[in-house]
């Protein structure tokens, strides 16, 4: 087998990281799993069903607190924490590099599918890798590391934060971010309403089985936000 595909591309998520982990410390966030923006709402790990025997992948797994929650209280299934980010990586070993069951990888999601075909029972990304790459290339690659009957769980924006709607053709928004020595750049998220995500899953082979949003009325001064939470799965035979 073909040693992980990293991603040779700036590292966009050094702040954030910090960030991130420092707010989920101070929340009491380790140890839980949410979907929603602000991580307090609606359904949590018991959307993924039972995960008993099951090869499990969560795609832009950042810091790992959700994978580490899954390998902790999932005692019959194999968790891989995937992220390209070599900064979110280090801090998911040094947080949950204890934790049995949990494999920690860095590479970049599009590529480290495609080498491993029919390879995993459950893909899943929360604000993930569905969120920061682009979804012609991703969906495909996840149709093709599943097994027939797996299924891919993600959450995803239901607005732009300032509350313009969801993009209805395939474009990116530009975001701005720093550099870790502070230079300014921008990453680009796809926000996409839920009729072309629904279009793009059909074409990459998978079957959309359920949808559901969370409303969060704001957190510390933030706006409202939206999340969506889409299933779908690879069918067990495929459509002529």
């Amino acid at each position: 087998m073909p040693p992980p595909s990293q991603d040779t591309s700036p590292d966009l998520w050094q702040r954030y990281g910090a960030r991130r982990s420092r707010a989920d410390r101070a929340a009491g966030m380790d140890g839980t799993f949410h979907w929603d923006w602000y991580q307090r709402n609606g359904p949590g790990a018991e959307l993924l069903g039972s995960l008993d025997g099951r090869a499990v992948i969560e795609v832009g797994a950042g810091t790992g607190r959700q994978a580490a929650h899954l390998a902790r209280t999932s005692t019959a299934c194999e968790v891989t924490a995937l992220d390209a980010s070599a900064s979110m990586h280090e801090r998911c070993r040094r947080s949950y590099g204890n934790v049995p069951r949990l494999r920690m990888v860095l590479a970049e999601a599009t590529s480290y599918l495609v080498e491993r075909p029919s390879t995993f029972d459950l893909v899943y990304s929360v604000f993930g890798a569905l969120d920061f790459t682009d979804p012609r290339r991703l969906l495909p690659a996840v149709t093709a590391s599943l097994r027939p009957g797996g299924t891919l769980v993600f959450s995803t924006l239901g607005h732009y934060r300032n509350g313009q709607a969801c993009e209805s053709r395939v474009r990116s928004a530009q975001l701005p971010t720093v550099l870790a020595d502070g230079t300014p750049t921008t990453m680009e998220r796809w926000v996409l309403d839920l009729p072309l995500w629904e279009r793009l899953l059909a074409r990459a082979g998978l079957d959309v089985v359920g949808v559901d949003t969370v409303r969060d009325a704001g957190r510390g001064g933030g706006p409202p936000m939206a999340t969506r939470i889409i299933r779908a799965a690879r069918p067990h035979v495929r459509h002529l």
